[in-house]
């Protein structure tokens, strides 16, 4: 059973700055794509900031420049930097894990979603 557990998420002024953290837990291959997507009232979920195992980063073009994401792959968490907060980040984050295992000549998908952690902007 893997979990993903949110923390990091609260109230905060325009301009100030969160940080976020997702721990994972359970049996999750090793090669992964880990990350962050966020939902507002009314809205759709967008990607907010995506890490692969190697390093490798992907972000949405609304936080760019303002958001950094992060892994300890030792600890199995990612986290989220988020800087010069606006108001129209406020959303409920949500931590999500992706990954595919071949099985013969296919590829077997995984993709796991925290619950989510709510952000806040507002003065």
């Amino acid at each position: 059973q893997v979990q993903l557990v949110e923390s990091g998420g609260g109230l905060v002024q325009p301009g100030g700055s969160l940080r976020l953290s997702c721990v994972a837990s359970g049996s999750i291959f090793s090669v992964n794509t880990m990350g962050w997507y966020r939902q507002a009232p009314g809205k759709e979920r967008e990607l907010v900031a995506t890490i692969t195992d190697g390093g490798t980063t992907r972000y949405g073009d609304s936080v760019k420049g303002r958001f950094t994401v992060s892994r300890d792959n030792a600890k199995r968490t990612v986290y989220l930097q988020m800087n010069s907060l606006k108001p129209e980040d406020t959303a409920v984050y949500y931590c999500n894990v992706k990954y595919g295992v071949a099985l013969g000549i296919s590829v077997r998908s995984y993709d796991y979603w925290g619950q989510g952690t709510q952000v806040t902007v507002s003065s």
